[in-house]
């Protein structure tokens, strides 16, 4: 072979290579980006499965993916009551994180009267629900063992309450507090974006996304130690936890959020409760310093809380009971029932016409927020034989609570009030959401919930599929100007079917 000749056959096998590894370098090339896109997709794989076929990934293998709550096809008599209200309630919608902004800190609210206000002295109206978990060893909500996070926050917002009250065992702020971060559970496939979270990141991820949705918070203590059945104990203190426990525990949390106003109210301990024969193991309301009186510990917490963030609202519940003559039974020393005039675990309120909290300086920060049910949760008294309105109001509800709004001593909450949309704990309901209406009285109905034995949730048991005639009932008592749902946060609207509390005073 001659010189020229090989001279040839090597630029030939060099075109070559090189032709190769250009073929070669671009097929690479080409799965690099792939993986690229993929890996940048599955960080908001929601938003991306939406786009291209307009369903929520997280519902996949959920039988609520035709839940009429999250499509067009929804009930029709419930849209005929939002025509009747004028409030529509848009159930179109893309699920997904919302992007969070910066906490803020003007939303505080105070008091004036019987009215809560924000700080340029306009009134609002606190109309919310209760969702729990965070008392019961979940260690975040009920319920998203099936349900998805992102969804069940923008559907409360959306659906027009302005307000979540957060039921927590002090137990587990306390580990919070050492560092301890007990399992959250909750499903992985419709909660992937948690996976990696504990359960103090998932809670300051709902902190976040309430903020997003103009959603505010209410903390409640609703019982010492973590137990589905924590909420029995009568007090606020057990053999593990202490009072100076439970305190710290309000001081912590109000510690940690006290630049955020997300989180607007406190509410101090659920439901103080005990019968007379139960001695100091019954919650009391007096003058002393007995470590069962309640009225006492509620300033104690009330100072716990106010004195790390002194913008937020502290909430204070009633007793069980309280003394027919509180001159000759002050000391509760009787334990003869008929001595004491008796209501709902922390319906009883009586003892602020001789004992009002006092919280010095922090006044305009105190709101009473009593307890109220129906028949089925149990039969009371007042709710022998017929019952109307009137009677409701001279048997049970002015002397234990309502005398506090009629005389302008301060705000009251109903922290809870539902049930069953049945007879007959229906004309009890009915009766209840009339007083609200009438008086704008501040209310976070019980429950979001499906599994709340006693008086059913706003959601079915996929805790997904909305209540419709539930949630029709409630949405008369829920703050709307006519046209839209009316939120607390003055910049951000509550979710896609309600305005900003600024634009609303604009």
């Amino acid at each position: 072979m001659n010189k020229n000749l090989k001279i040839v056959i090597f630029i030939l096998l060099f075109i070559i290579v090189f032709l190769l590894g250009m073929l070669l370098g671009m097929q690479i090339q080409g799965k690099w980006d792939k993986a690229e896109t993929n890996k940048s997709a599955s960080g908001s794989a929601e938003a991306q499965i939406d786009e291209e076929t307009g369903e929520n990934s997280d519902n996949q293998n959920d039988a609520s993916t035709n839940n009429p709550a999250t499509n067009d096809t929804s009930d029709d008599s419930v849209n005929e009551t939002a025509a009747t209200n004028h409030v529509s309630v848009d159930r179109d919608v893309d699920y997904g994180a919302m992007d969070v902004p910066e906490p803020t800190t003007d939303d505080w609210l105070f008091t004036d009267g019987n009215k809560i206000v924000d700080a340029d002295g306009n009134e609002v109206w606190l109309t919310g629900i209760n969702w729990f978990g965070y008392n019961t060893g979940t260690n975040t909500f009920d319920g998203l063992w099936a349900s998805d996070l992102n969804q069940s926050i923008q559907e409360i917002a959306n659906h027009g309450f302005n307000v979540i009250r957060v039921p927590f065992s002090a137990e587990l702020i306390l580990q919070w507090s050492n560092g301890e971060y007990p399992d959250a559970n909750f499903n992985q496939a419709t909660n992937d974006y948690l996976v990696g979270m504990d359960s103090l990141q998932i809670f300051e991820y709902v902190i976040g996304q309430c903020r997003a949705n103009g959603l505010k918070l209410i903390i409640d203590i609703h019982c010492a130690e973590t137990n589905a059945s924590g909420h029995m104990v009568n007090l606020w203190y057990t053999d593990r936890i202490s009072t100076d426990d439970y305190l710290y525990a309000l001081s912590w949390m109000a510690d940690r959020y006290k630049n955020d106003d997300t989180i607007i109210a406190y509410d101090l301990k659920n439901e103080p409760h005990g019968k007379p024969n139960e001695g100091d193991g019954a919650a009391i309301w007096n003058d002393s310093k007995s470590e069962n009186n309640w009225k006492y510990t509620a300033e104690r917490a009330a100072n716990a809380v106010l004195s790390k963030n002194p913008n937020v609202l502290v909430l204070v519940e009633g007793t069980e009971i309280y003394p027919v003559d509180i001159k000759k039974n002050g000391n509760y020393a009787s334990t003869n029932e008929d001595d004491y005039y008796f209501n709902w675990w922390g319906g009883n309120l009586r003892g602020v016409a001789d004992y009002p909290v006092d919280l010095g300086k922090y006044q305009n920060k105190l709101v009473y927020s009593p307890h109220d049910y129906g028949p089925t949760v149990y039969e009371q008294p007042w709710f022998q034989g017929s019952y109307t309105y009137d009677s409701l109001m001279k048997d049970c509800w002015h002397d234990n609570w309502f005398y506090i709004h009629e005389d302008n001593i301060a705000p009251l909450l109903i922290g809870e009030w539902g049930g069953f949309m049945t007879e007959p704990n229906i004309i009890w309901m009915t009766y209840m959401r009339e007083l609200i209406q009438k008086n704008r009285l501040n209310h976070t109905f019980w429950c979001f919930n499906a599994n709340s034995g006693d008086t059913g949730g706003m959601v079915l048991d996929d805790f997904t599929t909305w209540d419709e005639e539930k949630y029709a009932f409630v949405k008369e008592v829920l703050w709307n100007n006519g046209e839209k749902f009316i939120g607390l946060d003055h910049a951000i609207p509550l979710g896609i079917n309600g305005i900003s509390l600024g634009e609303y005073y604009k």
